[in-house]
């Protein structure tokens, strides 16, 4: 098994799916020889200037997050860009986070992204 490796990626001018699906194959390690899915033998990213990703179409204004607070019928939906505003680093990581299969290591392989 190889060492982890750090990878930075600027974030600039940089579609947001597209940057996430870069970040998902080294959390995974998927550019790797030895590469198995049930394997974690992914590396640490990096993401720098969070700020200036690239939003296509209209993704800012219409695409709504939906939380549960675990009560009966209290739904909330929270629009793209007030999430944007107050954090760029979460949005980048709930679309990494889809990316990802989920099975028991995308909450371990998701805590290698660090987000600047």
């Amino acid at each position: 098994m190889e060492a982890r490796q750090n990878h930075v990626i600027d974030a600039t001018n940089k579609p947001l799916g597209r940057l996430a699906t870069e970040i998902v194959i080294y959390l995974r390690g998927k550019q790797k020889q030895d590469f198995a899915p049930n394997k974690d033998s992914g590396d640490f990213v990096i993401v720098k200037n969070v700020k200036k990703i690239l939003f296509t179409g209209n993704k800012l204004s219409q695409k709504k997050y939906f939380i549960h607070t675990g009560y009966i019928g209290n739904d909330r939906e929270q629009p793209m860009s007030e999430v944007f505003e107050k954090n760029p680093g979460e949005v980048l990581k709930r679309a990494v986070s889809g990316m990802m299969p989920k099975n028991k290591l995308r909450p371990i392989q998701i805590k290698r992204l660090k987000v600047e």
